[in-house]
């Protein structure tokens, strides 16, 4: 009978959590689905526009997101203006020039190479290159280290194991 009682407590404890991790998810889930808020211009070619440019313009809060994936607030303000700007008629040349104007090249999830962005355009293919010789001369410097004479010792020390290893098995 107390064996039944361990069984229960245990079954009631798993339950327990099971329907404590259910809950959790739950809640999780509910940060998961809040979207991001959908704007549609009269204009289909409009619409076009809007879509391209909150993709191509970067949240300057979560700074790894376009302004079309990101919740935050200033990717909300920053979606509005762009639809307030389209509504009243300014091209996409407009609003890229004005954002940019406004928050620097940084805003443009792709940068325009200029000598302010050299160094986000170039700076992964230097730190490639630096690897890259650094390794070479590396394995370089770790062949010249091991010297010939070091070798034929190497290698006298294995024919003198091999030879005892034999005479071993003969006695």
């Amino acid at each position: 009978m107390e064996h039944l009682s361990i069984i229960g407590n245990r079954s009631m404890r798993c339950s327990t959590s099971c329907i404590l991790a259910v809950v959790f998810l739950l809640i999780l889930s509910g940060t998961a689905c809040a979207s991001v808020e959908a704007r549609k211009l009269a204009n289909p070619e409009q619409q076009k526009v809007y879509e391209n440019l909150t993709s191509e313009l970067r949240c300057l809060v979560c700074q790894n997101q376009t302004i079309a994936d990101s919740n935050a607030e200033l990717a909300a303000d920053l979606r509005r203006q762009v639809y307030e700007m389209l509504e009243q008629g300014k091209s996409k040349q407009d609003i890229i020039q004005f954002m940019t104007d406004r928050y620097g090249d940084f805003v443009l999830y792709n940068p325009p190479f200029k000598a302010k962005t050299g160094v986000l355009w170039l700076g992964p293919v230097a730190f490639l290159l630096i690897g890259l010789v650094t390794v070479f001369l590396f394995v370089r410097r770790k062949k010249s280290a091991v010297s010939p004479g070091y070798r034929n010792e190497n290698a006298e020390k294995l024919v003198k194991v091999r030879n005892l290893l034999e005479k071993g098995d003969q006695s």
